[in-house]
């Protein structure tokens, strides 16, 4: 293909974002749905192949006519086989492998890169965003989980495939226990999904929230970013602690990474850290200072440009980064 198309995918812990880009980066068409909370890893690849189609009739144009795919996932990606491992925050996946690439590439009847979510939402920032002016960055991305990308002296640095994973760094030995199965990390304070575990167990033990309320009053079945925010703005005290709690976190384990790897400027993105940068950035720059061995030289804190479409349109850059895994097939299953 010579037009430059190419498609994304952000699988994220509950939604799947998907985009059609131009050559110039820029989206033509998009589509948003739910991850699947049953079904495991099959029903999540379905759900990945169904929001691309729609944001490629968005764009008005046909799958075929895409050069390429790129998709990202949270958990262990394999860039050589496209297998990715342990997506823990996703139904049936924890502990599990699944091919995602070839079964995307079966499914789509293109070429297939994958890539892990926020080390593809960083990239995006890198190439597109925020610290496009820096040549070292830590991404920090706070949505259902806290998962961390890097870009070292201008490249992505993966390790084994599984570096970057702020989320796991311990913030307090023989704390909360996190959905990794172990205890004390970041996220099993800053996650959403861990801070709605947090929340119901204080309601559990006869703590006033209003979270729950608002919730079925807005007929969803989780504690979404926006029902975090409408609690704060009506000074709900658990949901305040626990917010507190999380920021706490975040800076704790941002100023462990920054003491470690010196960079020289941190992206705050993912669905919480979009929404809530205006009210707590202070806080978690005040917290990431705490932390710091150089507190006289702090890197700079930076919120993420590319929003909502920044994984989808970071994956997308897997076509031309020649990263990550890929699987073709001849064409799509009917």
């Amino acid at each position: 293909m010579t037009n430059g198309l190419r498609g994304g995918i952000d699988l994220g812990g509950a939604k799947v974002q998907a985009v059609v880009v131009d050559q110039e980066h820029r989206p033509l068409g998009t589509a948003r749905g739910a991850t699947p909370r049953e079904g495991g890893p099959p029903a999540i690849a379905e759900a990945m192949t169904q929001a691309l189609g729609e944001a490629a009739r968005d764009a008005g144009v046909e799958l075929s006519a895409l050069q390429g795919v790129g998709a990202c996932s949270p958990g262990d990606v394999d860039e050589a086989t496209g297998v990715v491992t342990n997506a823990a925050n996703l139904n049936g996946w924890a502990g599990v492998s699944f091919p995602l690439a070839e079964e995307l590439g079966r499914r789509l009847g293109t070429t297939v890169r994958v890539g892990n979510d926020v080390n593809m939402a960083t990239l995006g920032e890198f190439r597109l965003g925020a610290a496009k002016p820096y040549d070292s960055v830590l991404g920090v991305f706070w949505g259902t989980g806290v998962g961390g990308g890097l870009i070292l002296d201008g490249k992505p640095w993966t390790g084994r495939g599984g570096a970057g994973e702020i989320g796991h760094t311990v913030v307090e030995r023989h704390g909360r226990r996190c959905p990794c199965g172990n205890h004390g990390c970041m996220e099993a304070y800053a996650g959403r999904g861990a801070m709605e575990r947090a929340a119901r167990e204080a309601h559990e033990h006869g703590r006033k929230t209003r979270l729950f309320k608002l919730m079925e009053e807005r007929g969803r079945d989780r504690l979404t970013s926006g029902l975090w925010e409408r609690a704060l703005d009506h000074g709900d005290k658990v949901a305040e602690e626990l917010m507190d709690d999380a920021v706490d976190a975040l800076g704790t384990a941002i100023g462990s990474a920054v003491n470690l790897l010196d960079v020289p400027a941190v992206v705050l993105g993912g669905g919480m850290g979009i929404r809530f940068a205006p009210r707590v950035r202070d806080d978690l720059q005040r917290h990431m200072l705490e932390h710091l061995f150089n507190k006289d030289d702090p890197p700079a804190l930076l919120v993420a440009e590319l929003g909502d479409l920044g994984g989808a349109i970071g994956a997308a850059l897997l076509v031309l980064e020649g990263q990550g895994s890929d699987a073709a097939a001849p064409a799509p299953a009917t």
